[in-house]
């Protein structure tokens, strides 16, 4: 909590305390009270209580040791691409993806009116976002860790040449003004959330979507023979990202996102003959579409 700047620390105290108190209907997040996450959060669990942390890794480790249900953590943007790090989190978590949450982004500029702003902080998503926006009126972007946490850095600093980007109702929880609104460079900017849990859980409906990891060799056509596995199975991949993992450079590891699950019948045999080509495949989570792919 000591990581919070200190107009958080109360608000965090008291999100903490309701969730010790009923850790079942606890949901993890990354960030101080007023990110995006937190918003993402209510919309999908407007019963569950907040639990704030400060990293992704204390989030996911908030599941593991049972201080909360489930971690409402974000993959990827629309306009800034994957969020760093989750890729080699997710996996080494141990946990499950359950479900999904697309989150429109409408970033505002939060600070204190009557004042010409220098700097402005936030997360390098965030920053990223509105890199255009802020260039043309000359602000210096400046890393933070989180959104709102920005926010609650900007009120406990009272430099007021600095403002911060959050989703507009952190300007109201820090008690400072919203200056902009809208700023982000594109109309259609969209994070997608994964929602992970301690154990997987077979949907009850459909449509479905299925997450997995698996490795090749770097030998000639490695990658084209796994992806003929869908193709010829008829099976839309809706996400193919690859990293590294180690220093080896070896082998490539995928981050994939297909329709269907298995026991289907065209997933079941695309997986078998994935598992002839691949040198590892390890399954994520299956679990329901919150928006129609293609």
């Amino acid at each position: 909590m000591e990581n919070y700047p200190e107009p958080a620390r109360t608000l965090v105290a008291q999100m903490w305390a309701a969730a010790e108190a009923d850790p079942a209907r606890a949901v993890a997040f990354q960030g101080a009270p007023g990110a995006n996450s937190h918003r993402a959060l209510i919309e999908h669990f407007p019963d569950g209580l907040p639990l704030p942390c400060f990293s992704f890794e204390d989030a996911l480790e908030a599941v593991k040791e049972g201080r909360a249900s489930t971690a409402m953590i974000p993959i990827e943007n629309s306009v800034h691409g994957r969020v760093a790090d989750i890729h080699f989190l997710l996996p080494e978590s141990g946990l499950a993806i359950v479900g999904e949450h697309f989150l429109p982004i409408v970033p505002a500029l939060i600070g204190k009116a009557g004042h010409e702003i220098r700097e402005v902080m936030s997360h390098p998503q965030a920053l990223g976002q509105s890199r255009k926006w802020l260039r043309a009126r000359g602000m210096r972007p400046i890393d933070y860790a989180d959104t709102a946490a920005a926010v609650a850095a900007v009120a406990e600093m009272q430099d007021w040449g600095i403002a911060a980007i959050a989703p507009a109702f952190a300007a109201e929880i820090y008690g400072l003004d919203v200056l902009a609104n809208e700023i982000a460079d594109e109309a259609d900017n969209t994070t997608r959330f994964l929602i992970l849990a301690r154990e997987a859980r077979r949907p009850e409906r459909g449509p479905l979507m299925t997450s997995f990891i698996f490795q090749v060799n770097n030998v000639p056509a490695a990658l084209y023979k796994a992806l003929g596995c869908f193709a010829t199975n008829g099976i839309n991949m809706t996400k193919l990202e690859s990293y590294q993992r180690g220093a080896s450079f070896a082998a490539t590891e995928f981050y994939t996102d297909i329709e269907g699950a298995p026991g289907d019948a065209p997933v079941d045999r695309a997986l078998e003959e994935l598992n002839f080509h691949a040198r590892s495949v390890r399954m994520l989570g299956t679990y329901p579409q919150a928006r129609k792919r293609g």
